[in-house]
């Protein structure tokens, strides 16, 4: 019963969902150490890499994939990793990450995709814009993200393949960039990619936001020096999802206790009054709030969940 009601919860707001299609795209380049005087050669390997992934999308006749190609293609934007094989997985650079002195990293929750980029980059440009010159935000799409109607969505295996790709990028990240300031930034699903990689990263804050739970029943269980934050727009269906986490004999279903409850322990931020999808919208409390908390800023007093 408690199955079935955490399927319907997740799966009833978002139909229709379905996993790109297996697109042929080239191996990665083989790229060195993350360093600050290689960024520009990394930057030019990797476009290098998005259009000859948009050659053979157009050659294979998938032209939605090669447009969404073509368009990261475009000249001025910079990948610090890109992969367009099967859904694609990149991380992309808003902002000049190599004066940067704080640092966002974006990750995502379900149905992301090169054929979905948009809406996470839409995300990343607005919280870039927010935060300034002296900040920069990076789109990490490092996992193969669930679907929102699938049964992976329900279980903690996409986020247990996950966490530890994060965990590398994020300490390669700090080793370049150790000056700086550094949060992870974590919506729906991807909250649960932070929590489980959070005792292997050294940052100054984890944002989980949208989140049906974290897989862990306490902020400090996720055994971290960061400080936790959490919160929920006022209209996130997400919070209709049953907070629970059964253990069957070969999967576990849930995630567990909700990140804005005061038993989970984390610090709450005002998310506004929006939705699932409003989190980084432009002028937004949500937005507001977060670029606070990426700056080490204070927060106004009022209302937190």
């Amino acid at each position: 019963m408690v199955a079935l009601l955490v399927a319907a919860s997740v799966a009833v707001p978002l139909s229709g969902a379905a996993r790109p299609a297996a697109v042929p795209a080239p191996a990665p380049a083989a790229l060195g150490p993350l360093t600050v005087a290689g960024l520009d050669a990394r930057y030019a390997a990797n476009r290098a890499a998005v259009l000859a992934a948009e050659k053979m999308a157009h050659d294979y006749g998938n032209r939605r994939r090669a447009r969404a190609l073509d368009a990261m293609a475009e000249p001025g934007r910079t990948f610090l990793s890109f992969d367009g094989r099967d859904g694609g997985r990149t991380a992309e650079v808003f902002g000049d990450l190599a004066r940067a002195e704080r640092v966002a990293v974006l990750v995502p929750g379900s149905d992301t995709s090169l054929d979905q980029y948009a809406r996470l980059r839409n995300g990343a440009l607005a919280l870039s814009e927010q935060l300034g010159p002296r900040a920069a935000v990076i789109a990490w799409m490092g996992y193969e993200t669930p679907a929102t109607v699938s049964p992976e969505i329900l279980t903690p295996g996409r986020a247990d393949d996950a966490a530890p790709q994060l965990a590398s990028f994020v300490r390669e990240l700090v080793a370049a960039k150790s000056a700086a300031r550094t949060t992870l930034l974590c919506h729906s699903y991807g909250s649960v990619v932070c929590a489980k990689a959070a005792s292997g990263v050294d940052v100054a804050g984890i944002v989980l936001y949208g989140s049906p739970g974290s897989g862990f029943d306490t902020a400090a269980a996720l055994h971290t020096r960061a400080t936790v934050w959490a919160g929920r727009g006022g209209a996130d269906w997400i919070a209709d999802v049953p907070h629970v986490s059964l253990q069957l004999p070969f999967v576990t279903l849930g995630f567990g206790t909700d990140p804005v409850s005061r038993h989970f322990g984390a610090q709450p931020f005002d998310a506004g009054p929006g939705g699932h999808s409003d989190y980084l919208k432009p002028g937004s409390v949500p937005l507001k709030n977060i670029s606070r908390i990426v700056n080490g800023e204070a927060l106004p007093e009022g209302r937190h969940a």
